[in-house]
């Protein structure tokens, strides 16, 4: 059974920084598509970034020029580096992943979920 774990939320300031991880368990097809999602209570959720296989990379306006996904393809594990982190970034951060060779946040259907990581940005 393919399952994921996010770490790496947490509570920082303004204009701080936090990296994600996303590790996935008893993954054995190809291709690889990984995304984050975020959700705040009362809202839908919302795709921030995705990457395939390759390592191309896909972001959401409001992700770009802040936000960047890495893999370790030996630790079955994507990044998200996010920097100068504001308020509104304020959510529960989810990892999703499938077997999609097009590799988009945009899909809204994924196989597998984690069970998110809260993300919260306040001075």
């Amino acid at each position: 059974q393919v399952w994921l774990v996010e770490s790496g939320g947490g509570s920082v300031e303004p204009g701080g920084s936090l990296i994600l991880s996303c590790k996935y368990f008893d993954w054995t097809q190809r291709p690889t598509c990984m995304a984050w999602f975020r959700q705040v209570p009362g809202k839908e959720r919302e795709g921030v970034a995705s990457m395939d296989t390759d390592g191309n990379a896909l972001y959401a306006d409001s992700a770009k020029g802040r936000f960047t996904l890495s893999k370790d393809n030996a630790a079955n594990t994507l990044y998200l580096q996010m920097n100068d982190l504001k308020p509104e970034d304020t959510a529960m951060y989810y990892c999703s992943l499938d077997s999609w060779r097009h590799c988009t946040y945009s899909r809204p259907n994924w196989s597998y979920w984690g069970r998110g990581t809260q993300v919260t940005i306040s001075s």
